[in-house]
């Protein structure tokens, strides 16, 4: 009897939840900001706020933090929901925190007239000087005892459009010497002339994350907040804003981060890794982005596996990279076609008692997870390429590939034996005559065992394919430990992506399946969109080899 599983800490707080009475059902919200493509770590996010929602028989709403209108723009937008979609996800509604900007001004006010809010006019630079540390307190703004009705006034000749950028802000006033340093009279809005890609030019000042995200949660009335662990700091304040506006008593959660070694995921280095021209964009096979991770053949369904594999903790932890790619072998090793690709320095292969202009075709299947289902013809001729790294002519004992005079079974086909090599001027072995034992047909033959079985494809009928080799993009494990004094761009991997040339069975050439398919012996590879009718691109997924232990 499979033993059930344990829920986790997120589980039991919102069974007590519903339990209680406290709520009578879940409402859950992703809000990402629309600055950049949504990554790996997104992902857990993801399958966390609408898994749990699900589970549960909530919903969740999708809510972009559009505060910031110099970093975002609709390109992001558009390609978070491509993203959310792929994955499988349905959001109940589509929201922005721009939709709320009236709201959150009259909020603003409001504190203003309690005496809880004023215009500060100091720099930044001020600002972060008396701000003080945690042994010391910070010291007061000068402005900090304007009049209400001043800083009514300033607040409202800031929506007007009357000051610079950065000339003034808007400050709660709470504690500047609060051991939560976040308390420290929090800046609620700034002045930006920006052009905002939802409300143009209407406003020149934007509230500040702190201010605007538990208010969002509040109108929306989200019964669960679940934030990363780096946000618990903030929650106090989160409480704060809620309680003090009187509003829809929304509660925040924090888990851990995703952490992946040999990975990073700030989105201010991914787009700076795109704007140098270091990886070819948001969607480069190597860069741990939803739309890269697609490109490269990763299914939403391995994603699902791999964060229902690393569960849901309270503390940071560095994942092995190794346990993602062993979730997505385990879904195509179920789902893939199958198909015969020498790309490793082809090796000619001559059988000599072939007759001439014979070709034999050879019904393959295209999962042996399905022996009895969908199958694939497979032409053979007298003309063969093999891989290099299938022939030795020094082999040791323990070799089960072709070796002079060894014998070893073609996949799918008949036993053959190298009997002469040919060499280049440099001798380099480029041919290999070999005879095939006819009496070793799989279906027809009489079945004789030999330890080696490789794979080949026809040189008459073979197609040639781009492949596109890819490894991790940086060589250190935890990008994240590096020291601050090293440039992270120090530690790109400069064989994260090796070109081959391929040669293909041709029914890899009407695959449609839509996801990766096996070429066999070798890994997972998915077409790329860069394929033309002239040319199929394929890039590598994973390989079959899984060192990886869970």
């Amino acid at each position: 009897m499979e033993e059930e599983k344990k829920a986790n800490f997120l589980e039991e707080i919102i069974e007590a939840d519903l339990a209680s009475g406290k709520v009578e059902s879940i409402l859950t919200r992703f809000p990402p900001e629309p600055n950049g493509y949504l990554h790996l770590g997104h992902a857990k996010s993801l399958c966390l706020n609408f898994g749990l929602a699900q589970k549960y028989g909530g919903k969740t709403n999708l809510r972009y933090d559009d505060t910031n209108p110099t970093k975002e723009d609709t390109e992001y937008v558009d390609a978070i929901k491509e993203d959310i979609k792929w994955l499988g996800f349905k959001w109940e509604k589509e929201l922005y925190a721009s939709d709320y900007f009236e709201q959150l001004y009259e909020w603003a006010e409001d504190l203003i007239k309690r005496g809880l809010a004023y215009v500060d006019d100091q720099t930044q630079e001020e600002m972060r000087a008396n701000r003080g540390t945690v042994e010391t307190p910070g010291k007061n703004s000068p402005w900090r005892d304007r009049s209400v009705e001043e800083n009514l006034n300033l607040f409202r000749e800031m929506r007007d459009g009357k000051f610079a950028d950065g000339e003034k802000v808007l400050r709660a006033k709470i504690d500047m010497a609060h051991p939560n340093m976040m308390f420290r009279d929090p800046i609620l809005y700034r002045i930006k002339h920006a052009h905002h890609h939802r409300t143009g030019d209407k406003w020149c000042i934007y509230p500040m994350y702190d201010y605007t995200h538990g208010q969002c949660d509040s109108i929306e009335n989200i019964t669960h907040s679940i934030c990363t662990l780096e946000f618990d700091v903030h929650r106090p304040l989160y409480d704060w804003f809620i309680k003090t506006l009187g509003i829809y008593p929304s509660h925040q959660y924090e888990f851990a981060r995703l952490n992946l070694t040999y990975t990073l995921m700030s989105k201010r280095k991914l787009l700076e890794l795109v704007q140098k021209g270091l990886v070819a964009g948001w969607d480069d096979p190597r860069m741990p982005t939803l739309c890269g991770v697609r490109r490269r053949g990763y299914t939403p369904e391995a994603l699902k596996m791999f964060c229902e594999k690393i569960g849901v903790s309270k503390r940071d932890q560095l994942m092995d990279i190794g346990l993602l790619e062993w979730c997505v072998r385990q879904d195509l090793n179920e789902r893939s076609n199958r198909y015969m690709v020498v790309s490793d320095d082809p090796i000619k292969v001559t059988l000599t008692n072939w007759e001439t202009g014979k070709v034999e075709w050879f019904d393959a299947p295209l999962n042996p997870a399905d022996p009895e289902g969908a199958k694939r013809r497979v032409p053979f001729t007298g003309e063969l390429l093999i891989d290099r790294a299938d022939f030795m002519e020094d082999a040791p004992k323990k070799y089960f590939r072709l070796r002079p005079d060894g014998e070893v079974r073609l996949k799918y086909t008949y036993i053959i034996k190298c009997n002469e090599i040919v060499k280049d001027e440099n001798g380099k072995v480029v041919e290999l005559k070999c005879t095939y034992d006819p009496m070793t047909h799989p279906q027809s033959g009489q079945w004789r065992s030999v330890k080696g079985t490789i794979h080949w494809v026809s040189t008459a009928y073979a197609k040639e394919v781009e492949c596109r080799i890819y490894d991790r993009l940086f060589t250190e494990a935890d990008m994240g430990g590096i020291p601050e004094d090293r440039d992270y761009k120090e530690y790109l991997n400069p064989e994260s992506l090796v070109i081959k040339t391929g040669f293909a069975e041709p029914a890899l050439l009407d695959d449609n399946s839509g996801i990766a398919v096996q070429f066999e012996r070798v890994g997972y590879f998915k077409k790329d969109p860069d394929s033309t009718s002239e040319r199929l691109v394929m890039n590598k997924t994973v390989s079959l080899k899984d060192s990886f232990k869970i």
